[in-house]
């Protein structure tokens, strides 16, 4: 006899979502255990409510595969995304992008050059870790060696990263703040431009403002690395304009909005066309790289001893590969596995109608979105998590109001992609205050990307501006209609 399924109390709904951040913030955030399995605790505690309240496994596990099911699409483009990378770095696509963004460096313009240089390798890269970590250490060897002040290259270096990465289609956070939100990936990007843009100006501005009013020596002997650097790529790599062949086929598909995966996979076809024709890899290589990432050992020795090349140049190429998006995949799966259970009783229905009972204007909405990623931020130190759990949470709301979910999406990265460096204790805080050698605190202030995001969103969230509504015969109005109609019986 199958029992009467209630409804969860405000108690009962909000208890998952305090054991899930108590979880996280202590497990995750003190004791470093692996919030996938921490997640899974979360959606355990979340079934037993379930339970209790008449719930069967099989309602659990159909409104798990029901949210599954609708992010497989998006889940499929960041796998392409490691395939791309993995295809883009062997075919010299990559490597030229770097090579000619560090061949503008002018000591002169240290500060602004950084940021430029950073946000160029960044987008082409589509990671900020990995151009903080290899050009961001060569910038920061010539701002030594010049003897300007380290904490606002830092922090030119920073914006520049995470310019990247949220501007790049390569980058996972681009790639999941869209599948947390239910937007589209070249969407969402196009979107951010109203909140990113304006802080690249006030960027560009500021740092060459400091550069030109910053007293420095005259001394160029940091940019031996960045020589190195140079050097090395352009005896790995045969640097010919067929290599840009595959990044202009993916700003095409980009600005006429075609299909994301077959332009991938196109741009991807002729990056091994080139690794093979110009490169000198073979086919096999060529499809190791698409699962495993580019690897050194792959250079011939004829060309060049990979042993004896400087790290720099080992964490900049080995990179890319399908296998390099199963960790971001794998805690997409975990968190929607939480979600999944929480959405079968109605808990989250439940308390965000409690919490948005204060919530009147497009703006206060923004501001509750930002307030909620930057917690997730504080309290998970995960901008992944800081991004699937208020996506998950705020996607519904923002259709029901009439809001398209690339404004969710863009949110979503302005408040916790970028905030996430600039916070001492997170993964990403500790790695760029321990690579760039100058601490999160000293280089914040100059992180100038790093909350504009923010500030615009908030802006424009109360003016209107930049705020994508839906319209009849949009991609969401049936959604529209449908939850408004709900919440009306």
């Amino acid at each position: 006899m199958n029992k009467e399924k209630r409804k969860p109390s405000f108690f009962l709904a909000v208890l998952p979502i305090i054991t899930m951040i108590l979880f996280l913030g202590i497990g995750y955030g003190v004791m470093g255990l692996a919030a996938e399995v921490l997640m899974l605790c979360s959606a355990a505690v979340a079934g037993i409510i379930a339970i209790y309240l008449g719930y069967t496994w099989d309602d659990i596990m159909n409104s798990i595969v029901q949210k599954l099911s609708k992010t497989m699409p998006a889940i499929f483009i960041l796998i392409i995304v490691g395939f791309l990378i993995g295809s883009w770095m062997i075919g010299g696509t990559i490597p030229m992008m770097v090579y000619y963004g560090l061949k503008i460096i002018n000591p002169k313009y240290i500060v602004i050059t950084s940021f430029l240089v950073t946000a160029v390798v960044s987008v082409c890269t589509g990671t900020s870790w990995g151009s903080a970590g290899t050009i961001g250490v060569a910038l920061m060897g010539v701002a030594s060696g010049m003897g300007a002040p380290l904490p606002i290259v830092a922090g030119a270096i920073v914006s520049g990263a995470y310019f990247g990465d949220k501007m790049s289609p390569l980058s996972d956070t681009t790639n999941l703040a869209p599948i947390a939100a239910g937007s589209k990936l070249y969407d969402h990007i196009q979107h951010m431009f109203y909140t990113t843009l304006p802080g690249f100006v006030i960027c560009c501005i500021v740092y060459t403002f400091v550069g030109f009013n910053m007293v420095s020596g005259a001394s160029n002997s940091g940019s031996s690395i960045v020589s190195e650097i140079l050097g090395s790529l352009n005896m790995i790599f045969s640097l010919n304009i067929f290599t840009v062949i595959p990044v202009l086929m993916v700003l095409y598909g980009s600005i006429r909005k075609k299909p994301t995966i077959p332009v991938m996979l196109l741009s991807s076809t002729i990056a091994f066309v080139n690794a093979i024709a110009f490169q000198g890899f073979t086919i096999k290589q060529c499809f190791d790289a698409a699962i495993g990432g580019f690897k050194l050992e792959m250079i011939s020795p004829a060309i060049v001893d990979y042993t004896t090349l400087i790290p720099d140049i080992t964490r900049l190429l080995q990179r890319g590969g399908m296998m390099s998006m199963l960790g971001t995949v794998l805690i997409a799966f975990c968190a929607y596995g939480f979600a999944g259970t929480l959405a079968v009783t109605g808990s989250l229905d439940i308390v965000l109608e409690k919490l948005m009972k204060s919530v009147k204007s497009t703006g206060q909405l923004i501001v509750t979105t930002i307030i909620s990623c930057i917690t997730c931020v504080f309290v998970t130190s995960n901008g992944q998590l800081s991004i699937l759990i208020p996506g998950e949470m705020f996607s519904k709301t923002y259709i029901k109001r009439g809001l398209a979910p690339k404004n969710l999406s863009r949110t979503l990265e302005d408040s916790a992609t970028v905030v996430e460096p600039i916070v001492p204790w997170t993964a990403a805080g500790v790695y760029m205050a321990t690579t760039l050698g100058v601490p999160t605190l000293s280089y914040l202030p100059w992180a100038i990307i790093c909350y504009t995001g923010v500030i615009f969103a908030i802006i424009w969230g109360y003016t209107g501006f930049g705020i994508a509504k839906i319209n009849e015969g949009d991609e969401y109005y049936e959604e529209y209609v449908r939850l408004n109609n709900e919440s009306e019986v």
